[in-house]
């Protein structure tokens, strides 16, 4: 990152005088003419279905969050959610490339790469240098809504907030006792791997018995560590 982005970036936060009010940006609706066919294609990107419910007899609502995002999407049917499709919705990724397989090996029509050069706008292909932010690439789902896929591997100053270290104490006191009850009956193991899948599933929505049970499937698919039935 150059000093002058640093120096923009800092610039800009001053000067907008950023509120102490906590908000958190939960979730972006998206127009969609056949729900069922919006559903399908969701769940072909391999993204998380939360919700599939109708709170009254003539509405539907359906939610999907990407993997490791903490923002989610709503569509639905008899819910006012209606108007242009949306355009640049971005989808961050830290490998564009690895990114852009999957999704076409998922059946996505997914474009070419492409990088901003400064002084000179959209070029093709991977930006050279690599730089964060640079590179993209687009697809559409089947509502014309439009996503971006962008290679961020270096966060600009003060762009990610860090953790409350309150929260990450509880639950690693949470993850600690459930380990304790698998350390009880399992083999010798490590126990920062069962610690890593436990604390991963929870931070996805997990809850503590769905998040232990992932953790035990990951031991044993993953690192050999099988707990032997009674």
């Amino acid at each position: 990152m150059t000093t002058t982005q640093q120096d923009t970036i800092t610039a800009i936060t001053q000067a907008s005088g950023v509120s102490a009010l906590p908000a958190s940006f939960e979730v972006t609706t998206l127009p969609v003419a056949d729900v069922d066919r919006a559903k399908a294609f969701y769940q072909r990107l391999g993204w998380r279905l939360d919700i599939d419910f109708n709170p009254t007899p003539d509405t539907r609502t359906v939610q999907f969050t990407p993997p490791g995002s903490h923002a989610s999407i709503q569509f639905g049917a008899g819910t006012g959610y209606t108007g242009e499709p949306l355009q640049g919705l971005f989808l961050v990724v830290d490998d564009i490339e690895a990114a852009r397989a999957e999704l076409i090996g998922r059946g996505v029509d997914v474009g070419d790469i492409w990088h901003i050069e400064p002084g000179k706008g959209r070029v093709s292909g991977l930006d050279p240098q690599r730089r964060s932010y640079f590179s993209r690439a687009s697809f559409a789902d089947p509502d014309a809504n439009t996503w971006v896929l962008q290679e961020i591997t270096e966060r600009l100053p003060g762009r990610v907030e860090m953790h409350d270290s309150g929260a990450l104490a509880q639950l690693l006191f949470e993850t600690a006792r459930r380990h304790g009850a698998f350390e009880a009956v399992a083999p010798p193991h490590d126990w920062w791997d069962w610690y890593g899948a436990y604390m991963d599933a929870r931070e996805q929505g997990s809850t503590p018995e769905q998040a232990a049970k992932a953790a035990g499937r990951y031991m044993a698919d993953v690192k050999h560590v099988v707990v032997a039935s009674a």
